[in-house]
């Protein structure tokens, strides 16, 4: 089994986390979570090194319940086809290894509007803050990395009440972590 570093975007995610694990937490955000990502692993060895990013996310279909390991990471606040038309590859949408089919969209904006979440929806199935940020990160710097969510809202209204549920994710998330060793 490989080392793990666990990043997480914020402590109350990270709560029931093992004692002693390799632990770096990022602050919210994709520019908080690439920077913390990019740093830990410019002053560490990263030789047999995986990068577990758990974290809280939004369900953006109906009956959505439960811990995934995306397949794959977009990044939904970007111009894409704009940069793409200037010739650029943004690179949007990152493939992940060991995932269970799953599409995980990352972006600054914390989805609680339905008409956002439905436009999301029609390319992936959960999204949070950090994934894609952390999964980019780790892919520039030659690191695998795979990403555990636990859906703590419908990607609503209700996502505001997030402060009051992320113990529950945390535990799941936690228990998950356990399991690895």
């Amino acid at each position: 089994m490989p080392r793990l570093l666990v990043v997480s975007a914020t402590r109350a995610e990270a709560a029931h986390l093992p004692t002693g694990v390799d632990l770096v937490v990022t602050g919210i955000g994709k520019t908080a979570a690439a920077v913390a990502t990019a740093t830990a692993l410019a002053g560490r060895d990263t030789e047999d090194l995986l990068v577990l990013n758990v974290g809280t996310a939004g369900a953006l279909r109906p009956g959505l319940t439960g811990l995934f390991a995306p397949s794959a990471v977009l990044n939904h606040d970007l111009s894409a086809d704009l940069v793409r038309a200037l010739g650029y590859d943004p690179q949007e949408r990152l493939e992940l290894d060991g995932g269970d089919g799953t599409v995980l969209a990352t972006g600054d904006t914390f989805v609680t509007d339905a008409a956002v979440r439905d436009t999301l929806a029609e390319r992936a199935h959960l999204v949070d803050m950090e994934g894609y940020a952390v999964a980019y990160a780790c892919r520039c710097a030659g690191v695998p990395v795979r990403l555990v969510k636990h859906v703590s809202d419908p990607a609503d209204g209700s996502a505001l009440d997030w402060p009051e549920v992320v113990d529950r994710s945390a535990r799941v998330l936690g228990e998950w972590v356990a399991g690895l060793a």
